[in-house]
């Protein structure tokens, strides 16, 4: 589960300069090659014909699969190698039932912090022990077309109480024979780097598939983090080359003011992309038997102005490392790992000049590891890991209460435990596919959070008062 919005306010950062002269044709001409995308890939997908994810009840549906034949347990992100050949293909198996692939998602949660917020997290709640109700979903979850799919998510927020496009990838993809070589070519159109990813170790999809949404969070995160989610449209070309080397890139461009409310946001959401954000990503994977593994590179490159009045920009680089491990035992035990390692280089040219920063120049480094295991497709523990380190900045990372570095460091580290049932979703479940539930417990522990242990934020308040015990109960239908 992605939000529309990155969930706490990431400062944001690249540093190698790309080239005006070749950005400014591609920087014209984007916003008509998206729109020709929108346009053109369905007619593409009549005309081209194929031989030969995320949990939908209208994908188990199409396929007239259970849902763990696509994930690892029963309902969830998670996608075992069957799931990701379905998305790289466009999400267009059949052999199901006929029907418009339309599906919804129900989360409700339980917060308890280890200590009591000075202020309400939102309005209408406490200041600790809150019972919400985090989102409510729509889907079109399914083929188009003979070699097009989608998967688009319109979502309300039941904190901010507040209706917006969310999750969007559209799809064309075909099977080839390159000479003695098999690949599947496609394009996908989305409207957030990563969304688009088949493996479950870098965001969009990576752990926590959920987390609370009135617990503190810590400040920093990379710009591939969430910072373009929803905010940005772009589309990608990628192949994979005898279900072994995977190669994808691309671009993003900004959305208006205007295109984001058409969307259900706010010029306030604007991030002012600064011409095109660059996306690349590189993957070998392998399965034997019921074991797989993968490892992969990212790039993002992108430049902001988060004043737009002034020339001057502030440029991010992300560059990434990440690596998955599965082995699939159905129907007594499974265990799945992903570890991801992501540095952010920086030059923040404009916010430096007006304030926003004490330094040009800076770094976030992020590492997140967890392994998951599975007992009967229906009992799932998780222990996580995660941790941020940073240059010190006082202005970039600001002193305030909860949220704020009293020291101007980013450096956060932590821990997550997570218990959950998801009885549904198998082969002689009670209404396959149309119902489908997880519910669950996550206990996340800080051991530093914003820079510090204690009185990390100046006014008094300890790392370890943002333990947060989160139980939820998450219904696909």
């Amino acid at each position: 589960m992605i939000s529309i919005c990155p969930r706490y306010p990431v400062q944001r950062q690249p540093n190698s300069e790309i080239p005006a002269w070749a950005l400014a044709p591609l920087a014209r001409a984007w916003p008509r090659i998206v729109l020709v995308a929108l346009h053109v890939l369905p007619s593409l997908g009549l005309l081209l014909r194929t031989s030969a994810c995320s949990a939908l009840p209208s994908f188990a549906s199409q396929t007239g699969l259970p849902c763990t034949q696509c994930h690892l347990v029963g309902f969830g992100p998670a996608l075992t190698p069957y799931g990701r050949q379905f998305k790289l293909s466009g999400y267009v198996f059949g052999g199901g039932s006929t029907f418009i692939p339309l599906a919804g998602m129900v989360l409700m949660g339980f917060t308890h912090t280890g200590a009591d917020q000075p202020t309400p997290p939102a309005a209408g709640f406490g200041l600790n022990n809150d019972v919400s109700l985090d989102q409510v979903s729509g889907f079109y979850g399914g083929r188009i077309a003979p070699n097009v799919g989608a998967f688009v998510q319109v979502t309300y927020d039941g904190v901010a109480r507040h209706t917006a496009w969310d999750n969007l990838d559209v799809r064309y993809a075909r099977t080839l024979s390159l000479g003695s070589h098999g690949a599947v070519l496609g394009v996908s159109v989305n409207n957030n780097p990563t969304v688009q990813d088949l493996w479950n170790s870098i965001p969009a999809w990576g752990f926590p598939y959920v987390a609370s949404p009135l617990a503190p969070a810590p400040a920093a995160a990379t710009l591939v983090s969430g910072t373009l989610s929803g905010v940005s449209l772009g589309a990608t070309a990628y192949a994979m080359i005898d279900d072994w080397v995977y190669l994808e890139a691309g671009g993003y461009k900004g959305l208006t003011n205007r295109t984001l409310s058409d969307v259900g946001l706010y010029p306030g959401n604007n991030i002012n992309l600064d011409g095109l954000a660059l996306y690349a990503r590189a993957v070998v994977q392998h399965s034997t038997g019921s074991q797989s593994w993968s490892a992969g590179l990212l790039e993002l490159q992108a430049k902001l102005r988060p004043d737009r009045r002034i020339s001057a920009t502030d440029g991010y680089r992300d560059l990434g490392v990440d690596a998955t491990y599965e082995y699939l035992a159905a129907p007594t035990g499974s265990v799945q790992a992903n570890l991801s390692y992501i540095h952010e280089s920086r030059t923040l040219n404009q916010s430096a000049a007006s304030g926003g920063a004490t330094y040009s120049s800076g770094k976030l480094d992020t590492f997140n590891a967890n392994v998951t295991y599975v007992y009967r497709q229906t009992w799932a523990a998780t222990l996580a890991w995660f941790e941020a380190t940073g240059n010190v900045d006082p202005l970039f990372y600001p002193s305030g209460s909860v949220t704020g570095s009293a020291n101007g460091s980013p450096d956060s580290v932590g821990y997550a435990l997570g218990i959950e049932c998801i009885p549904f979703g198998k082969l002689s479940s009670l209404a396959r596919p149309y119902l489908n539930l997880r519910a669950g417990l996550q206990y996340t522990i800080y051991s530093r959070f914003n820079g510090g242990t204690s009185n990390y934020d100046g006014e008094g308040r300890s790392a370890s008062q943002n333990d947060t015990l989160y139980g939820y109960i998450w219904i696909a239908f």
